[in-house]
């Protein structure tokens, strides 16, 4: 029977099962990994028929576990176990012809043994707990080994789809063995994050895991899939940095970047709109307006609240997918940006991601039936179009703005039978479009600075600074907020926080949320007069507040800068 023995763990390869047990130092098991994963592509479903013995071999420090199998939808079949002294991976290859649908990671359709019936297979698990980094409309971040969890690109506010605050996290499950915590991360080589969805299948004693490909990626010959690392650490977030480190070890030793005034105080206009959209049940985009901005501005500048930045949120442009200004809304956008520069602060313009409103449908991303669901940055005809919008926006002969907080990219197209110019999907996709406006914002103007919800070390090119997103007012404010700085910080460690804070149930759960930012990121304000939920006022306790909050940032600023200085 062969055996691999680590220096934190050990596999034992059983001669009578197509399974691996994965047991700790001291031998105790805890997973017992099904290896024969199905790939399912779009017209079928995998089913593997015949299987060879295990091959052996040392590689590059490694030692290289090969599996060779036949399957009913690819020509042929190959598993791999690389085991090194702290870690291991496990990859799928397949060889044929086919779009991908969904790869099953440690569960799959087998037929080759009598002796075990045939069927779909699952891994056996003995975890004692899981741990999901998505932050979710329940704020649930564990989950019992037996639940199914579910990591992914998209979201909005309906059953099953709660989980838009980040798109995404990094793709990795972590689960408590008997010694400590295990990561069961995604490690996709740059151009095959083509995925929109992770998700850890659980039932009582066993699970498996998938990645959704939804028919956007074609096989032609050999395609090797992301492996799936395992990493062992004392806790679930040592755990999940461990697997940031192997997917992004360039990205982690890059020197920080800092922008003094990318860490200043920032004041969205958001909350001030819904409070003014309370008062008489408007719409709260309806109130992005220049003369309520400037005074917003004018009411925080009273009471001694100067923010560095000023965020003009939804809607200040006339259409989402031109960012064209309104000049209903705003007559001289150009000239409230001058006056913000005067006097010692910069502005950042809302940007709805992928919204294709205004936009021709032939540069759309769109369904069967010819509806446009999205902005198409695959196609080369919207590229300039959006680089262009950059360029207006940031320039000196257009808005001249000094960057963007890019909303709403949880609204990025997934499923199958949808239309793209090009050949980009999921995280892919994102990047793609990211990228344009991170690049072009840089061109326009190098110290631009984009604000993005989207804590993925694979992203961490293309934004400088990571928005916690909104609050869940029904839940603990602080307990989550910690929890999605702790994430994304482990997730890109050298972009900048923005904490947010909107909505909030009350004043006194702002009051204490405004004292814990500092400690977090960058402080950031949604109010000028009013808690917007409650329609209780601002006093001068709570400016003091504001202003006692941003020194000690400042302060925290200046204590980093000298220390790496």
């Amino acid at each position: 029977m062969l055996t691999y023995t680590g220096e934190v763990y050990q596999l034992v390869f059983p001669e009578d099962r197509p399974f691996v047990f994965v047991e700790d130092e001291k031998g105790q098991r805890f997973g017992e990994l099904f290896v024969l994963s199905s790939v399912h592509p779009l017209d079928g479903r995998d089913n593997t028929t015949l299987i060879a013995g295990w091959e052996v071999a040392e590689e590059s420090g490694e030692t290289l576990y090969m599996l060779r199998a036949k399957s009913s939808s690819w020509q042929a079949k190959t598993y791999r176990l690389r085991c090194s002294p702290r870690r291991f991976t496990y990859e799928i290859e397949v060889e044929g012809t086919g779009r991908l649908c969904e790869a099953n990671y440690f569960g799959g359709y087998y037929s080759g043994h009598l002796r075990w019936g045939s069927g779909f297979f699952w891994s056996g698990q003995r975890f004692r707990g899981g741990f999901n980094p998505e932050p979710n409309v329940l704020e649930k971040y564990y989950f019992a080994p037996s639940e199914t969890s579910l990591i992914d690109l998209m979201g909005v506010p309906l059953p099953g789809k709660g989980s838009w605050f980040f798109t995404p996290p990094p793709f990795c499950f972590c689960v408590q063995g008997p010694g400590g915590w295990l990561s069961l991360g995604v490690e996709a080589a740059p151009g095959q994050n083509r995925f929109t969805e992770y998700t850890y299948h659980g039932q009582p004693g066993s699970f498996y895991l998938s990645l959704s490909y939804e028919g956007h990626t074609t096989v032609q010959g050999r395609y090797t899939l992301p492996a799936i690392g395992f990493d062992f650490a004392e806790d679930e977030y040592a755990a999940l940095a461990k697997h940031v480190e192997r997917v992004a070890p360039a990205r982690l030793a890059a020197p920080m970047r800092q922008i003094d005034w990318w860490c200043t105080p920032i004041f969205c206009g958001w909350g001030a709109q819904c409070y003014l959209a309370s008062l008489d049940k408007g719409s709260p985009p309806d109130y992005a307006r220049q003369e309520l901005y400037e005074s917003f501005i004018q009411a925080l500048s009273c009471n001694d609240v100067h923010p560095g930045i000023v965020v003009l949120d939804d809607k200040w442009q006339a259409a989402y997918g031109e960012n064209c200004v309104d000049t209903a809304k705003w007559p001289d956008l150009p000239g409230f940006v001058a006056g913000r520069h005067a006097a010692g602060s910069k502005v950042l313009l809302w940007l709805k991601a992928w919204d294709p409103e205004g936009l021709p449908s032939g540069e759309c991303i769109t369904n069967p039936a010819g509806l446009a669901i999205a902005c198409d940055p695959s196609n080369p005809a919207y590229e300039r179009r959006l680089r262009e919008a950059v360029w207006r926006m940031l320039s000196l002969e257009g808005y001249h703005a000094d960057g963007f907080k890019i909303d709403f990219t949880a609204r990025i197209p997934s499923g199958p039978a949808i239309y793209t110019c090009g050949d980009t999907w999921g995280l892919e996709l994102m990047r793609e479009y990211l990228g344009i406006i991170y690049t072009e914002a840089k061109r326009a103007k190098p110290d631009a600075l984009i604000v993005t919800h989207t804590p993925h070390p694979y992203l961490a090119g293309v934004l400088d600074m990571i928005r916690l997103n909104d609050i869940n007012a029904g839940h603990p404010v602080n307990e989550a907020m910690i929890h999605r700085a702790r994430v994304a910080s482990i997730a890109c460690p050298n972009a900048l926080i923005d904490t947010d804070n909107w909505p909030i149930p009350d004043k006194n759960t702002w009051r204490s949320y405004l004292q814990l930012q500092p400690q977090l990121g960058v402080p950031a304000l949604y109010y000028a007069t009013h808690i917007d939920s409650t329609g209780e006022p601002l006093d001068e306790s709570d400016y003091a507040l504001i202003r006692l909050a941003w020194r000690r940032r400042q302060g925290s600023a200046n204590s980093t800068q000298a220390q790496m200085a």
